[in-house]
């Protein structure tokens, strides 16, 4: 969310910036929220000098009776009551007011950096740099499906009537290496600094709210019904949480988190024959990184999270890229994204497998995360997010680029101590 101060004073860059973010019916909304402020503190200006006549009357109405002038007490008294009668009017129209400006201004976009291209949709991203060389072996390389099904890892007609479609067994090797990756991720986060946690899987509205915009709300979360509470999509919904109405001294940042969580999500819409079986569905597990820090340092930690991803793939011999969403694809909140995406032997191409975002100070803006320099002033944190690893859509890349001609599975050197020390599936 953007501060309001600076949408009165730059209107022009806002809309600008919704243009570039190819929103153009959020433009009225520009005008619209200035105007409902102006009336909101003009509301709270004749409110708060009611407030100040009120204390100045009262004293006067003591003064009145110890001096024996009841008539002219009575006279002020009356006044007084006119006057709270209007300043009930007046508290309503501000409270009404001033819902109406955050409703507002949480469907404003946030402001994307230079940097970022301007595109309409994620067909317009631009790739950025490759990381390791993308091979097409010499035989076929089966849909993921079925080499999971070679080593009895997979079952999605028990899980279609259990649960419906979007839902899996993982089961023996394949089960063992979904979360020897899970782990191994982990431990990769430790060795960098990052401490470890396993937060709360459901949230509650407000910090719902606070860390993604309502059209991500609408498309991703499941309600608890009867509850105030959402499963996450993602741990770093409830890691932001953790940091929610806190003053943190600045010389306690940047704080640097690792989470593992499951992660549930409706995955609205219609999918390609390419998202079947593990790759689009409602339930998986993830290893999350997020930072909290000062503004001047979100750069520096954006190019230290995503390169961290692209790290961890190249550990496991996965060819990655990344490209940089352009303005279209940025949810609202985010000041600069860049997705992460390994390579495909079978489809011959890329596909996301994670994704760094910068959202500025918006989250710590909706959710009151501020930061207390050494001479106690208080401005808003910046917050920023990336993926670590979310098997069992990584699981697809593994096992296309470790795949061998006789059908086994390599084991690279740094998961083999979390898979009881295999150097290969199928011996």
């Amino acid at each position: 969310m953007l501060d309001l101060k600076f949408v009165r004073e730059n209107p022009d860059i806002v809309k600008q910036n919704i243009k570039n973010k190819f929103q153009d019916r959020k433009l009225p909304l520009v005008d619209e929220v200035i105007e409902l402020d102006a009336k909101a503190r003009a509301v709270k200006t004749e409110a708060d000098e009611l407030r100040a006549n009120r204390n100045k009357l009262s004293k006067q109405i003591g003064a009145l009776m110890g001096q024996g002038k009841k008539e002219e007490a009575e006279a002020v008294k009356a006044q007084v009551n006119a006057d709270a009668d209007r300043l009930k009017e007046l508290e309503a129209q501000e409270s009404e007011l001033n819902a109406k400006v955050t409703e507002i201004m949480m469907t404003i976009p946030n402001i994307i950096d230079p940097s970022v291209p301007i595109g309409k949709d994620d067909s317009e991203n631009v790739e950025i740099e490759k990381f390791g060389e993308p091979v097409v072996p010499d035989f076929e390389v089966p849909y993921h499906t079925e080499i999971m099904a070679k080593f009895n890892g997979i079952d999605l007609d028990s899980a279609g009537k259990v649960a419906g479609n979007g839902f899996y067994y993982l089961m023996g090797d394949i089960a063992r290496l979904h979360s020897a990756v899970i782990s191994y991720a982990r431990d990769f986060m430790i060795d960098r600094g990052f401490t470890y946690c396993v937060p709360p899987f459901m949230i509650r509205s407000n910090v719902v709210t606070g860390v993604m915009s309502f059209d991500e709300m609408d498309a991703m979360m499941y309600k608890i019904e009867g509850e105030d509470l959402y499963l996450i999509g993602t741990s770093e919904h409830s890691m932001i949480g953790k940091f929610i109405d806190t003053i943190t001294p600045e010389s306690e940042l940047p704080k640097t988190l690792t989470s593992y969580s499951p992660c549930f999500r409706k995955e609205k819409g219609a999918h390609g024959i390419e998202e079947r079986g593990v790759y689009r569905i409602h339930q998986f597990e993830k290893q999350e990184m997020i930072v909290v820090c000062k503004p001047e340092d979100s750069k520096m930690w954006f190019d230290k999270l995503w390169k961290n991803t692209v790290d961890l793939f190249r550990s496991l011999d996965i060819p990655v890229r990344t490209l940089e969403c352009c303005s279209g694809d940025l949810a609202d909140l985010k000041v600069k994204s860049i997705d992460v995406e390994a390579w495909s032997p079978r489809q011959k191409k890329y596909f996301e497998v994670g994704s760094c975002s910068n959202l500025g100070d918006a989250q710590a803006r909706r959710l009151k995360i501020r930061v207390q320099d050494e001479n106690k002033n208080k401005y808003f944190a910046h917050t920023l997010n990336n993926t670590v690893v979310a098997p069992p859509r990584m699981l697809i890349a593994f096992l296309e680029n470790n795949l061998q001609a006789d059908g086994s599975v390599r084991i690279p050197e740094v998961l083999r101590p979390y898979m009881g020390g295999k150097s290969k599936l199928g011996e």
